[in-house]
């Protein structure tokens, strides 16, 4: 007997193939898992996620089946509870967005073969048989279309959630190591993804820039000190704290990243700490590089800078009291403290030659310019200052190497920056 829809109930024929489509929802369900898990490796041995799986199909083809039957418009479509809790399962294995959502193409493939099969045998007209599955198929389409976007939507809530708990955890774990608290190594590690053995080196990238990758730059500085992995985390919109495991040498990277990094962006500073053992490291570094920050915004250098603390110690040292600091250049210095175009250049080349060790050779090459020239500035720097070079020195190279970091932040009647 010809069980097929006559032609003359053609209208009735969509409602009537949904109608027996759902007295098979559980085999289609299961017949529709196994096509899903053929061409989504990610099922693989997963119980957990192969039982959502089959949980989210029966539940959406039972809701797209009654729908369609009962007339009820497809906006009022609400994700499955199965289907919301296969996207948080995905999120949490870390699957892409895009995997979930081919459950949902492949699917709505999975779903059009059957109802194609459901047509030939029910409908008898060709004609009804391919207007309803038009209506059918662009129902299903616009099902499919709705329930994933709310998929979709909830997946990347749980993401949210797991990245700002992970994120939360890592910062908690991050404030016990600087604050010298006693902490499980390995859960640590663990946490923040970064070995805590060996030497680890903090950094501080800066900007006034919005526009600056700080993230992305501080990885790239973390791989020029040698770590295939730095741990980064924001000090605000415009600021990161970063540490990285190194093993080779510093001072060779920072010549490297001096060369490369400051002409890439216009207005971006970078204080590095120096090597350190362990979870002490990890404070002592970072200590170190936000001690070099302070003092180069308080010398209120403009251009992109790489400073490492060795060759800012000292003067973070002397600086720590502005006022005391300003005292001492005064009382070292002499008239030579001024800011003036004269005194700098004085300044620099008694500087230079207190560097080179008295040598007036390699300090006109450092300064490129002639010995004699030197000679001349370093004679009106004495005279300016009221004493010989050699009177104190150790005092006078700290006072000279503090402006010349500083500048005015520490010549006397100026103010900080």
């Amino acid at each position: 007997m010809d069980t097929r829809e006559p032609a003359a109930h053609g209208a009735a024929a969509g409602p009537g193939i949904a109608a027996r489509m759902l007295t098979n929802v559980s085999s289609l369900a299961e017949d529709m898992l196994e096509y899903l898990a053929e061409r989504i490796p990610e099922v693989g041995a997963d119980d957990e996620l192969r039982g959502l799986t089959l949980g989210s199909c029966s539940s959406n083809i039972e809701a797209a089946l009654s729908m369609f039957r009962h007339g009820i418009d497809v906006a009022a479509a609400q994700a499955p509870v199965t289907a919301l809790e296969h996207a948080r399962a995905m999120a949490s294995r870390g699957h892409s967005v895009d995997v979930m959502l081919r459950f949902y193409r492949l699917g709505h493939e999975y779903f059009t073969e059957k109802l194609s099969d459901a047509l030939a045998e029910g409908v008898g007209d060709p004609n009804v048989a391919l207007r309803t599955f038009a209506d059918l198929e662009r129902f299903g389409f616009r099902y499919i279309d709705r329930i994933s976007s709310l998929v979709a939507a909830e997946y990347v809530a749980e993401l949210d959630r797991r990245q700002n708990q992970a994120r939360v955890e890592r910062d908690d774990v991050v404030r016990a190591l600087l604050a010298g608290e006693r902490i499980d190594n390995a859960r640590a590690e663990r946490m923040l993804s970064h070995r805590l053995t060996g030497r680890q080196i903090g950094f501080v990238c800066w900007t006034a820039d919005r526009d600056v990758d700080l993230d992305r730059l501080a990885r790239r500085v973390g791989r020029y000190l040698g770590a295939s992995h730095s741990l980064v985390v924001a000090d605000g919109p415009l600021a990161v704290w970063a540490w990285a495991p190194i093993t080779g040498d510093v001072q060779s990277s920072l010549t490297s990243m001096a060369t490369d990094l400051p002409g890439e962006h216009d207005n971006v500073h970078i204080a590095v700490g120096s090597p350190h053992l362990g979870p002490a490291g990890f404070r002592a570094s970072h200590l170190e590089a936000i001690r070099t920050r302070r003092v180069i915004e308080l010398s209120g250098r403009a251009a992109p800078s790489i400073t490492a603390f060795t060759d800012v110690a000292l003067v973070d040292v002397i600086s720590q009291d502005l006022d005391a600091a300003r005292a001492f250049v005064a009382d070292q210095l002499g008239d030579l403290a001024r800011d003036d175009a004269k005194e700098r250049g004085e300044r620099a080349a008694l500087l230079a030659v207190l560097d080179a060790q008295g040598s007036l050779t390699t300090a006109a090459r450092t300064l490129g310019i002639h010995k004699n020239t030197v000679l001349q500035r370093m004679r009106r720097a004495e005279e300016r200052r009221g004493r010989p070079a050699t009177v104190k020195i150790a005092e006078l190279h700290a006072a000279l190497l503090v402006c010349s970091v500083l500048g005015n932040a520490v010549l006397p009647d100026s103010s900080p920056h």
